[in-house]
C-alpha cells in the first residue's frame, strides 16, 4: 500500500538517524514491537476513542515480555499520540530496508518443503551469497506443497529450484 509507505518512511527515517549508534538493538525491538502491532485485536484495541495512550502502552509493554526502553516507550508514545500506531509493522519494513541498505546486505526468505538444519543452511546461505553477490539476512520458512528443493527470494528477485517449479515447467513444455 503506497498509503501506509509514505506515512511510514519519515518514521523509519527519523528512528534510523537517531540509532545509528545501535541500529542492531532498534532493529531488534523494532521487530519485536512490530509482530505485537500486527495483532488485529491490538490495532483495534489501540483505534478505540476510549483507550488512552498508556494503556495501549501498557499492553504493548505486557505483551514484549521485558521492559521497554525509554526510547521505544518516546516512539511508540509519538506514534499513538498520532495514530499511526497500525502503520508499525511498515515502519519495521522500511527500517530493516534502511539498515541493509548502510550494510550493504539484503533480507533472503529461503522456502522449503523440509525443515533445514543449521549445517544445510550455512551452506545454503554461503552459495546464496555468491550468487547474489552480497551479504543476505537468511530467514527459513516452510513450505509443504513445494514438494522438494527450495525456493528463494531476495527483494524482488526469486531464485526457484523446487520440485513444483520442475513439474510445472515440464507440464508447459508437454503441452505446447
Amino acid at each position: 500500500m503506497a498509503e501506509l509507505a509514505t506515512i511510514a518512511r519519515p518514521y523509519a527515517e527519523a528512528l534510523f538517524k537517531a540509532s545509528s549508534s545501535d541500529v542492531a538493538g532498534t532493529s531488534a525491538w523494532l521487530e519485536k514491537m512490530a509482530a505485537i502491532a500486527a495483532n488485529p485485536e491490538l490495532q483495534q484495541f489501540a483505534d478505540n476513542p476510549k483507550a488512552t495512550a498508556e494503556q495501549v502502552l501498557g499492553v504493548v509493554a505486557g505483551a514484549f515480555g521485558a521492559p521497554l526502553a525509554a526510547h521505544a516507550q518516546n516512539f511508540l508514545g509519538a506514534l499513538l499520540d498520532n495514530g499511526r500506531f497500525s502503520v508499525l509493522p511498515e515502519i519495521a519494513k522500511q527500517f530493516r530496508a534502511l539498515a541493509n541498505a548502510k550494510s550493504g546486505s539484503s533480507d533472503a526468505v529461503v522456502y522449503s518443503a523440509f525443515p533445514i538444519d543449521a549445517s544445510a543452511l550455512a551452506n545454503v546461505a554461503a552459495a546464496l551469497e555468491k550468487r547474489f553477490g552480497r551479504k543476505l539476512q537468511v530467514t527459513v520458512q516452510q513450505e509443504p506443497e513445494l514438494i522438494g528443493g527450495i525456493r528463494v527470494v531476495v527483494g524482488d528477485e526469486v531464485l526457484d529450484t523446487s520440485v513444483k517449479a520442475r513439474l510445472e515447467q515440464m507440464k508447459v513444455a508437454l503441452a505446447a
